[in-house]
């Protein structure tokens, strides 16, 4: 059975995502925001009544995994490469969901190649 056009164009778009995904190295789930803190302390400036100013920016990093929602603080020589790590996540997600859409494709393209049963020889016992 010969492959059309599209399907080969819908296999060769496939292959293309799955060596992305190869190329992506390390990843963290989640979002990174900034946070300040008011702690509330008689005279320090978080408090003033006339011009507050909060503690911070602090970097957070919060992500669910397993159906539990994380929360935890970046410290500030860490943030780079924390950042970089959701980036990466983010290109996971988004090359997972071509690839999917890539086999829906494939799948309404037309019969996908059957795959040719293993024979094994029968022995008989006597």
């Amino acid at each position: 059975m010969t492959k059309t056009p599209i399907i080969q164009q819908i296999d060769k778009n496939i292959l293309r995502v799955k060596q992305q995904l190869l190329a992506l190295g390390p990843l963290h789930p989640g979002s990174l925001s900034s946070q300040y803190h008011v702690c509330g302390k008689l005279g320090c400036k978080c408090s003033d009544s006339k011009k507050p100013r909060p503690h911070g920016p602090y970097s957070k990093l919060t992500y669910a995994y397993h159906g539990k929602f994380t929360c935890r603080f970046v410290r500030a020589d860490s943030l780079r490469e924390v950042t970089s790590l959701v980036a990466a996540f983010k290109t996971f997600r988004k090359l997972t969901d071509q690839w999917i859409g890539l086999a829906i494709d494939r799948a309404q393209a037309g019969p996908l190649q059957p795959q040719k049963p293993t024979q094994r020889k029968k022995s008989r016992q006597s």
